[in-house]
């Protein structure tokens, strides 16, 4: 009877045993509902839509202008490769990026458009009028040319008047903008726009040609922005 109960012992301890490691071994190669998420989903849109929320965390002071975005903002991460990725003057990269970022977000506009309009203007600020760091081509014109003291306030003023007399006048996509920005575009210009803020949206060169669209310069603005 001993031994009865003894291999009885034996015997569920061993199915106990194999169960366990069947169940671990499909934990193992079974991909979780979140890793599937994961791989089917795409990063960069990701990145965009969670930083296109509200920020709690202050990170200090940009020539007086406070902003709320997060110190490890994911849009400055995107926009940090895109200067790297084509070697624009404006360095420290990432200090560049959270510049701009901050600008764009105290205007109210998505982080990607001025960034691609100075790589349409100027090849992200390598062509620019001596002295007037002047990278968008803002108030480029026959009566002369206006300059700045610093990039940073090339962008500001230009993130300003965009917002102001483009945006908020209802011409939202960067197609729209052109006719008036540079009346004179056949369509080059827009189309130009809309494959660096595509590049930026997928981090990737590729993509940004393949999949780029008319933009929705509404779509990744932080709820936060001053209005």
């Amino acid at each position: 009877m001993k031994k009865i109960a003894t291999i009885l012992v034996w015997f569920l301890s061993s199915t106990g045993v194999i169960l366990s490691i069947t169940v671990l071994l499909h934990t193992i190669n079974t991909p979780s509902h979140n890793s599937l998420a994961i791989a089917e989903s795409d990063l960069a849109n990701s990145i965009l839509a969670s930083s296109s929320q509200s920020y709690g965390k202050n990170i200090g002071e940009i020539k007086g202008m406070s902003t709320t975005v997060q110190a490890a903002d994911a849009r400055e991460v995107l926009l940090a490769n895109f200067l790297e990725r084509y070697s624009s003057p404006l360095q420290p990269y990432d200090e560049y990026a959270h510049k701009i970022v901050a600008i764009s977000d105290k205007y109210g506009i998505d982080f990607r458009l001025l960034p691609a309009i100075a790589m349409q203007e100027s090849n992200l600020c390598k062509v620019i009028p001596p002295e007037t760091y002047n990278c968008l081509g803002f108030g480029i014109h026959k009566k002369g040319t206006l300059g700045f003291d610093s990039y940073e306030a090339a962008f500001d003023r230009a993130g300003r008047e965009i917002k102001a007399n483009y945006i908020d006048r209802g011409l939202v996509t960067p197609n729209q903008i052109m006719r008036k920005y540079t009346p004179s575009s056949t369509g080059s210009w827009g189309d130009s726009v809309n494959q660096w803020m595509s590049e930026m949206r997928y981090d990737d060169r590729d993509k940004g040609l393949e999949l780029k669209t008319n933009a929705d310069l509404n779509e990744f603005v932080a709820s936060s922005s001053a209005k």
